[in-house]
This record gives structure tokens, sequence and C-alpha cells, in this order.
């Protein structure tokens, strides 16, 4: 019974978290609880404890976090700057002469978006609100609507320059090193953001391009669920020429600036994020959007969101402190090396758990949480540390999807029409789902798709 105290700890805040406490309270909290029984039961060491000023400390004085920040306000200025109405607007201008223009004009926006900003519930709201009425206005199905929006807002969990890739680079650098240490090397090789960005660009872009081959498919099978704009109130094509490259330059710029200097090296994502961060206000100012009350907002939402994601980083860090006292590591370590099939059985449950916990938690609470423990057991069985890191962020992204609790459904429910029924938005994603499987399943089959690229770059 002792020894599976770790596994109670883990099922105990799982059971806290359901019940819809804080998330950082309710991994510190419940930790604490069960270090106390631990300790007057003498199955817990109470000297783990002592380490968690430092833990604290660490976290706190660790550069590669200010990034975040950084690329919220970033994503929060943009978005307040209006450039995602325009994106919309101009590219479906662009391709609103074809059936299915719409939807393509939704995923690109969103790829583009996702490239800015990286922010997914502010990404699915914008373009809910957006383009959500347009494309019902048109005669567009509401199941191909709902998903081409759901499914272009999660992309910014996996295009660079993602929030996602940045906690995921320094949790996965963490177990890589661990993992290292623990096999006796005591020179461990490190990875960085970057490689996590380069490594993601491929499937990425696969990812982008299957979308717009399935709306393409739909405008060739059923094209009255995709209807095109009418000649008549498309703009000519001088005067949308024009318009795409005063719409389009300002932000691909901006997206060559940061993800551009961190992938050629020049840059740090923390340094990149300021830059990007600068860019936006200068872009908000250009647009003539940009006015103290803005700034105020940005920097409210910004600070909202930060001190969440510190928190709940903290939370975590006491609750691995105490999981490992339990021994809990080892007992995850024993379970899954001896698991059949090897690698791949081990492999398979880690993102099938994930996936599934995807369902309840935010991908902060399984980055801080879940991945800490079992990547530095899956790193010591010689994976990839680049493609481990891709597998897991393609995963979450998926579980953002999935009916019937996939948080992009929640930030489409929250902004759709009452004529749209939940019922159309889970029956619209799952086409994307399952192109989110496949994808997941070239990426298993061929990880070169994610190490290419970082080795060819940075030998």
């Amino acid at each position: 019974m002792i020894e599976l105290l770790p596994l109670f700890l883990f099922i105990f805040v799982f059971i806290v978290l359901l019940a819809g406490y804080p998330v950082a309270f309710s991994l510190a909290g419940s930790a604490l609880i069960f270090a106390v029984i631990g300790y007057f039961t003498e199955t817990f060491d109470p000297v783990f404890l002592e380490a968690i000023p430092n833990r604290i400390q660490g976290i706190l004085s660790n550069e590669l976090l200010i990034a975040i920040p950084l690329f919220i306000f970033m994503g929060v200025m943009l978005e307040k700057s209006k450039i995602a109405e325009e994106l919309l607007d101009t590219m479906g201008q662009v391709f609103g002469g074809l059936a299915g223009g719409l939807g393509l004009s939704v995923t690109l926006v969103g790829m583009l978006l996702a490239a800015s900003t990286g922010i997914v519930g502010a990404t699915v709201v914008t373009m809910g609100l957006l383009s959500l009425p347009t494309m019902m206005r048109r005669g567009y199905s509401a199941e191909v609507a709902t998903g081409t929006i759901c499914a272009s807002g999660t992309l910014g969990q996996i295009i660079p320059p993602s929030i996602v890739l940045v906690l995921l680079g320094d949790v996965i650098s963490s177990s890589y090193q661990q993992a290292q240490l623990d096999q006796g090397i005591f020179a461990p090789e490190s990875i960085t953001v970057g490689d996590l960005f380069l490594g993601a660009l491929i499937p990425g872009l696969i990812l982008v391009g299957l979308y717009c081959v399935y709306l393409i498919a739909i405008a060739v099978v059923a094209p009255e669920k995709v209807p095109p704009i009418p000649a008549d109130e498309r703009k000519v094509s001088k005067e949308l020429w024009m318009q795409v490259l005063t719409v389009l330059f300002p932000p691909i710029l901006l997206i060559i600036l940061v993800l551009g200097s961190i992938l050629a090296g020049i840059a740090t994502p923390t340094e990149a994020a300021s830059v990007g961060s600068v860019g936006a206000i200068i872009l908000a100012w250009i647009k003539r959007t940009f006015t103290l009350q803005i700034l105020r907002d940005v920097m409210h939402s910004t600070t909202e969101v930060t001190a969440m994601v510190f928190m709940i980083l903290i939370g975590a860090s006491v609750f691995s402190l105490v999981f490992r006292g339990f021994g809990g590591d080892d007992l995850v370590r024993e379970f899954l090396t001896d698991l059949p099939g090897g690698v791949f059985g081990a492999v398979l449950l880690v993102m099938l758990v994930m996936f599934l916990l995807g369902f309840f938690l935010d991908f902060i609470e399984i980055t801080f949480v879940v991945i800490p423990i079992v990547a530095p057991i899956l790193l010591s069985m010689d994976l990839d540390p680049v493609w481990l890191g891709i597998m897991i962020a393609l995963n979450l992204q998926t579980s953002f999807l999935t009916p019937p609790f996939g948080f992009s459904l929640f930030y489409l429910r929250g902004v759709a029409p009452d004529t749209i029924s939940t019922q159309q938005i889970y029956r619209g994603v799952i086409p994307f789902i399952m192109i989110q499987l496949f994808v997941i399943g070239m990426l298993a089959y061929w990880p070169s798709l994610a190490t290419w690229l970082p080795k060819v770059v940075y030998g």
C-alpha cells in the first residue's frame, strides 16, 4: 500500500482539479497534505521540502521563462491592433472567388496568427467573432465553418514561436540533462527552444497543408457546403493586391524578425520576444490603434496570464518534489520499462495518457506536472528529445480539439451564435482530429520530420 502513495497523490490531485479548485493551489496543497501524512507515517523524508526555496528561486531567475510574458504581450497587442481582422478580410477577398476559399483564408490566417501570437484562446475567439458570421452568411456548412476555425486556432500550439514550445523547451531540456546524468553522463548535452522551433516547422506546415487539402476536397465533392463569394462583392484586382501588400507585409516582417533571429542564433527567445513586443506596439501605432487605454488592457491581460503560468509552475515544482519524495519517479520508471512492446509501448502509453488528460487539463498543467515525471524515463531509452517534444506538442494540440472537453471547442462555443449547436461544433472538428492523428502517425513513423531541420541548421 505504501508504495502506491505516489499513485494516490496523483489521483487525489486529479479529483481536486475536477472539483474546480485553482490549479496552482491544488497541486501545491495536495502535495503538502500528502507530505504531512507521509511524515507522520514515516514514509516521506521532509528534507525534500527544503529544496522548495531553491526551486522557486530557479523559476524566477530562469531567463528563458521571461520570454513568456513578452510573447503574451506581443500576441495581445496584435489582437488589439485589429491585425487579425484585416488579415481575414484581405485573405477572404484573395481566395473568396473559389469554392472553399473562405475556409482556406481562415486556415492561412490561423497559421499567420499562430506564427505571430502563439496564443490559442485569443486566435480561436478572434476568428470566431470575425469569420464565423461571414462564413455562415455566405452559406457555409456550420460543421465545416466551426471545424475550420477550431482547428486553425490550435495551430498556435505547434507553429513557432509558440508559448507551448517555449515551456516544453525548458522542461524537455531539464529532463534530457537529468536522463543523461542518470545514465552516468556527467557532461550532458542540452537542447534549446530554437531546436524545438525548427523541429516543429515541417510538421506544422504539413498540418496546414492537409487542412487545406481537406477543404479543397470538400469543395470538389460537396461545393454547396463551401460556396464562393459572389463576383459583385469582390474587390478589383489592383485595389486588392495593394491591400494584400499593406496588410500582409507588417505581420510577416514581424514573424521574420522574431522567428528568424531565434533560428539564426542571433537572439535568444527572450531577446526575440522583446523585439516582437516592441514591434507589436509599433504596428499598433502605425495603424492608429495604439492608445494608453489599450496599453493598460494589454498589460493587465499579460500580467494575469503570466501570474497564472508562474503560480502553476511553482505549484507543480512542489508537487514534483513530494512525488519524488514518495519514490513516484521510480514507480513510473518500473511501470514503463516493464510494459510489453518496449520503447514503443512506453511512448504509446504516455501519449495516450497525455491525450486523455488533455480533455480535462490545460497544456500548462500537463507540461509542468506530467512531462517532468515521464520525459526523463523516456529519454533514457535513447529517444531523440526534439522528436519527443514535437510529439508531445502535437498530442496536446489534438486534445485541444477533442470532444467533449477540448478547450478550443469551449472558446468557440463562447462566441458562436445560438443557431449553431454544440453537436455541430463537435461534428465539425472530427475530420481535423483525424488529420492531427495522421500527422502524429507520420511523425512516429518518420522521426526525421522533426529532427532533420535542427540537424541541418545547427549541425
